[in-house]
């Protein structure tokens, strides 16, 4: 049996988040809070009663948003309590030790700042993002935003990770006012999971945390994109110095094939695929780097990190001082991925119902019948599966046997025409709208003509977290009278 002096040690808090779901399934981060559970260590009888005060988020972080009254109880109960003076004397040292950590990595900081703008002045205006504000609106050194992750036998490979990270809803922290100015707020990784939505730096955290547990070398680089917006992405340098970007948002990836500025112009030089245009610094749990290459721009840096010439590195045992697991000052460690709660099979049977009412009703307003052709809506299955498998692991598969069978459903002189497209939600009508605001769909459910046939077929992906891919695929078939 674990003693009480032992669970003394154990210094990480409990982390609650507290989430407000609408009846759209629409989700809003209400609160976060690190619960100091070892007041329970001291209590009579081993059980105690705590009242708490949550306070928002963001600009809302100095607002109470509610009182939570928690009880806590020791289970298996302790053979022997501490007194109230042992446990009040330990948070007070460690508040002490925790405060004398984050000034001396403070001053660090601020003395690695100097020496980085002595190399070269222009540096003042990358992006070298050392600290960023969380939730609670409390600055953190940015490498305690990333922990290796494992996501046990849920995810199986770093690009069906990508995959997960990418339908994580992109929503960008509200900002109260005018003037376009992007509000600070990076999720710590539990709040970001909850709520299933966050900003680029939220995903490319995730993204990095997930990637260096299948024992990737992965960082967050933070730079720019185009017309100079603010980004956050992933790279992995492979041991033969293979650059990879990858984008958290989308799950696409990238290989960096650096320009050499010395080099001859060449007639049409290709522009890179990517979408970055400026990089600041890269960073990961444990090593950060600034980027002091005369030009930060992307397609002309050299990934050589080791290469102090071209990227300042901050003092290892400094980042670990104040970001590695078990310190007071780092994020309480991230618990195990959940399984999808989402039955895949019921949910596209739901939404693929209420999308054939609406289009009927939508048909009927317009003063037009609605004929469905089922076997027609079970043959788009394939093409579905297929695009979710290409976007999960960059393979396409199977589209000769999709178009082959649509070939034999549509007989001679009949016309088909497909629409797919794909979504992170499951509200049909919301699905809906967004598919009438497209043109070819517009003409697909609005389709008049001789023999029209309408087919609509839903496939839900689910991934962990409740998180989900959607695709719909809406499709129709006529006689040509031309």
């Amino acid at each position: 049996m674990v003693d009480a002096t032992t669970m003394l040690s154990v210094c990480d808090p409990v982390h609650m988040v507290l989430i407000k779901t609408d009846t759209f399934g629409e989700t809003t981060l209400v609160a976060s809070y690190f619960l100091e559970w070892r007041s329970v260590l001291a209590a009579e009888n081993g059980i105690t009663n705590v009242a708490v005060e949550l306070l928002g988020v963001g600009t809302e972080s100095k607002v109470s948003v509610g009182v939570l009254n928690i009880r806590l109880e020791m289970y298996p109960p302790l053979t022997k309590t501490l007194s109230p003076e042992i446990t009040s004397t330990q948070f007070t040292l460690e508040r002490q030790k925790t405060a004398e950590k984050e000034r001396l990595f403070l001053v660090y900081a601020k003395q690695w700042w100097r020496e980085y703008l002595q190399i070269r002045p222009t540096h003042n205006s990358r992006l070298v993002k050392i600290f960023a504000q969380d939730e609670n609106g409390v600055n953190r050194p940015v490498c305690s935003y990333i922990r290796p992750l494992r996501a046990g036998r849920l995810l199986d490979t770093p690009r069906q990770a990508a995959r997960f990270v990418s339908v994580l809803g992109y929503e960008r922290a509200p900002v109260i006012g005018g003037g376009g100015g992007k509000q600070e707020q990076w999720c710590t990784l539990l709040a970001f999971v909850c709520r299933n939505k966050g900003d680029c730096e939220d995903h490319a955290n995730l993204l990095c945390s997930l990637l260096l547990g299948y024992g990737l070398e992965a960082f967050v680089c933070v730079g720019t994109k185009a017309k100079g917006i603010p980004h956050a992405w992933v790279m992995t340098c492979g041991t033969d110095g293979t650059i990879t970007f990858w984008e958290s948002l989308t799950g696409h990836r990238y290989i960096h094939r650096p320009i050499n500025p010395d080099d001859p112009p060449i007639v049409e030089q290709p522009k890179p695929l990517y979408p970055y245009r400026t990089i600041g610094c890269v960073f990961n749990h444990q090593k950060f780097y600034g980027n002091c290459q005369p030009t930060d721009a992307v397609e002309v840096c050299v990934f050589d990190l080791q290469d102090e010439s071209k990227w300042k590195p901050m003092n290892a045992e400094a980042i670990k001082s104040v970001c590695s697991p078990g310190t007071a000052s780092s994020v309480p460690p991230f618990p195990p991925l959940c399984a999808s709660a989402i039955d895949a099979a019921v949910a596209s049977n739901d939404i693929e119902l209420q999308l054939r009412i609406l289009v009927s009703e939508h048909r009927k307003d317009l003063g037009l019948s609605t004929v469905w052709d089922d076997h027609l809506s079970y043959l788009l299955s394939p093409a579905l599966a297929a695009y979710e498998l290409e976007r999960a692991t960059g393979i396409s598969a199977g589209n000769e046997e999709f178009q082959d069978a649509v070939r034999r459903a549509v007989p001679d002189g009949h016309t088909f025409k497909g629409f797919p497209i794909h979504f992170v939600y499951r509200n049909a009508r919301r699905a809906f709208a967004t598919c009438l605001r497209s043109p070819f769909c517009e003409e697909i459910i609005c389709c008049r003509g001789d023999q029209v046939r309408l087919a609509v077929r839903v496939r839900v992906f689910a991934y962990p977290e409740s998180a989900c891919a959607v695709w719909i695929m809406f499709a129709c078939k006529y006689r040509s009278v031309l």
